[in-house]
C-alpha cells in the first residue's frame, strides 16, 4: 500500500503541476482540500481523470462518496486497491 500511496502522491503533484511540492510534502492523512493541500473542485476533477488514465478506476460523478474518496491519499489509496480488486 505504500508503494501506491507514493504514486498517488506522485500522480497530484504531476497532474496539478505543483511546482515546489515533493511526495513528501504530503501527508498520507492530510486533508487535500481546504486546510491540506487547498484543492479546489477543478482539481478534483483533473486529479480523478489522472486516476483513471493510470490506473483504470472511475469515480460516480454526482456521489456523495467521492468527497470521502478524495479526502487524502490514504482514503484514496483504499479507494483505488478495493476497485481494482474487485475488478479481478
Amino acid at each position: 500500500m505504500e508503494e501506491l500511496k507514493n504514486e498517488i502522491k506522485q500522480l497530484i503533484i504531476s497532474s496539478l503541476e505543483l511546482d515546489g511540492v515533493t511526495p513528501e510534502d504530503i501527508g498520507d492523512d492530510e486533508p487535500l482540500f481546504g486546510e491540506g493541500l487547498s484543492l479546489d473542485s477543478v482539481d478534483a476533477l483533473e486529479l480523478g481523470i489522472a486516476i483513471k488514465k493510470k490506473y483504470g478506476v472511475a469515480f460516480k460523478s454526482g456521489s456523495g462518496a467521492n468527497n470521502e474518496y478524495f479526502r487524502s491519499v490514504n482514503t484514496l489509496a483504499s479507494y483505488i486497491a478495493d476497485a481494482k480488486e474487485s475488478a479481478r
